[in-house]
This record gives C-alpha cells, sequence and structure tokens, in this order.
C-alpha cells in the first residue's frame, strides 16, 4: 500500500469522511450558527480558518485554483461575520453531528473509529511541513478528543497536505489555477460550465488559458493532446508520489489494515448521498 497507487488509494477512501463538511446539512448549518451564510461562506471559512484569519491574496495562494475575484467575494468579510476560533468549532461540531447520522450513534464510541483514528493520526503526525501551509496549519490544531472528531482531523491534515503537493506539481509546470481546470475539462473529469461555477473562472479567463494551453501545444479543438495528457499523467503521478511520505511512516501493513477501516466509512457517505455527482474534487471513483 506505500506506493504513489496507496496513497491514491488511501485518499480515495478517506476523502469523503472530510468532504461531510462541505456536503452534510450539519455542517452547513453549524457555519451558519457561527453568522457563516452561503454555502461559499462556510466552505472558505471552515478550510482557511486554520490559517487564521487572513485576506484574499493568502487565501488565493493556498487554495490555488479558485478565480482571485470569486475569493475576494468572501474573504476576508468572512472574519467580520464569525472568527477564526468559531470557524473551526464549527466545523467540528458539525462533523460530530453529520459522523452520527450517517453512520449511526454508536460508530464514534467504537473499537473501529479508535483503531481508524490512531492510524491515521500516525500519518498525519509524519507529515513534511516546508512547502505545505495547509498541511502544516491543520497539523497545528489540537487533536480532538473524540476518535471519530480526531480521525476527520487527522484526514484533513493528509487530505491538505495531499493539496498542497498537488499544487507544487502544478506550479513547477507553470500551470496557473484556471489552466488546471481547462486541461481537467478536456482529460474529462468534469465539464467546463461546473469547474468555472464552482471555482468563479469567467469566460474570458478560462478562453485565454484554453489559449495559451493550445500555443503549449496540450490541448486542440479535440481536447487533450497526447503532450496534455502526458503533461496531466505527470502532475497526478508527482501529486501521488509527494503525498507518499506520511504512509511510508505508516507502513504497508497498518496501511493496509486503514484500508479495510475506510472503506465502509466511504460506503456509508456515499449511501446516505452526501457524496454527489460531478463534485470538483476529483476524486477517483474506485471498483
Amino acid at each position: 500500500m506505500t506506493s504513489p497507487a496507496g496513497a491514491r488509494r488511501l485518499w480515495a477512501l478517506g476523502e469523503p469522511y472530510h468532504a461531510l463538511l462541505y456536503f452534510a446539512a450539519e455542517c452547513l448549518g453549524a457555519g451558519e450558527n457561527v453568522g457563516l451564510r452561503g454555502f461559499w461562506n462556510g466552505y472558505f471559512a471552515a478550510r482557511a480558518a486554520p490559517l487564521g484569519a487572513v485576506g484574499p491574496e493568502v487565501v488565493t495562494a493556498t487554495f490555488y485554483n479558485f478565480a482571485p475575484g470569486f475569493v475576494a467575494r468572501r474573504v476576508p468579510a468572512i472574519w467580520s461575520a464569525t472568527t477564526p476560533e468559531a470557524a473551526l468549532q464549527a466545523r467540528l461540531d458539525g462533523i460530530d453531528r453529520a459522523v452520527r447520522r450517517v453512520l449511526g450513534e454508536e460508530w464514534p464510541g467504537s473499537a473501529e473509529a479508535a483503531e481508524a483514528a490512531e492510524l491515521v493520526g500516525t500519518a498525519a503526525a509524519a507529515v513534511d511541513l516546508p512547502g505545505r501551509p495547509l498541511a502544516a496549519a491543520n497539523r497545528s490544531l489540537p487533536v480532538p478528543a473524540e476518535p471519530h472528531l480526531a480521525l476527520w482531523q487527522a484526514l484533513t491534515t493528509l487530505r491538505e497536505h495531499r493539496g498542497d503537493g498537488h499544487n507544487a506539481a502544478l506550479l513547477v509546470r507553470e500551470i496557473d489555477g484556471v489552466s488546471a481546470h481547462v486541461l481537467a475539462a478536456g482529460a474529462g473529469r468534469s465539464t467546463r460550465d461546473w469547474l468555472q461555477r464552482a471555482r468563479g473562472w469567467h469566460d474570458d479567463a478560462w478562453d485565454a488559458a484554453t489559449e495559451g494551453l493550445t500555443d503549449r501545444r496540450w490541448i486542440d479543438e479535440d481536447g487533450l493532446t497526447a503532450e496534455g495528457l502526458a503533461i496531466v499523467a505527470g502532475v497526478e503521478a508527482d501529486t501521488d508520489r509527494l503525498a507518499l511520505g506520511p504512509w511510508r511512516a505508516l507502513g504497508d501493513a497498518r496501511c493496509d489494515r486503514l484500508a479495510v477501516l475506510l472503506a465502509p466509512l466511504r460506503q456509508a457517505v456515499v449511501a446516505a448521498g452526501e457524496w454527489p455527482a460531478g463534485n470538483p474534487i476529483g476524486v477517483p471513483d474506485l471498483e
């Protein structure tokens, strides 16, 4: 399991549990309870809160793929509505309620929850910090006492660690946020309409990025060229490789055990309808 493919599989297994933060009604309600009205205000506050009351420039830099104007419509206004501390507590409150509904009241106190939390916590403690701002910010937070919340926090640290690495893989190839989405649409992972709405890029920016990628011979009127496909594959391979360190620290046997523990969590989240089709996270399907 401690291979690039194994790192990708563990991310795919764990991401739905993390993503309850975005899609579960309990999490949206917890954000509203601390003054965060609307999906995107809650989203930006919940993800940015570990960094403190940062401005739009820092959020644009660390989140990487959102249009700057889209960010600026919410940040820093969210910090007039609430505080990072309140947003951090709200995300745990929402996850607590969502997990109890999706997995049942007994699961948070189960041996499986405790074991999964211990394994993921070990991996999260091993993340490399240089160049990983969102991972570092999340790892610096106190570990919740309840296993199901400790599991969520550790999975969040690991997914942000992976995202930080993905951003580095894009940056070294001089692929900016909108160009990354044009490539994703060209690869068939999502659609232009969905990505523009979900990340705030207007037509002019999208068309300019398409022109730039055409000049680089990565895309043409038929979609991704052979070179473009190779670039996308290289980004994904580097993302998997850069995500591998924490899983190596955990070791093969414990990674395999963790996969067994995470699989029913993913299945439960999907079955509960909390993993919407067409979401822009890009997590691969599992057989």
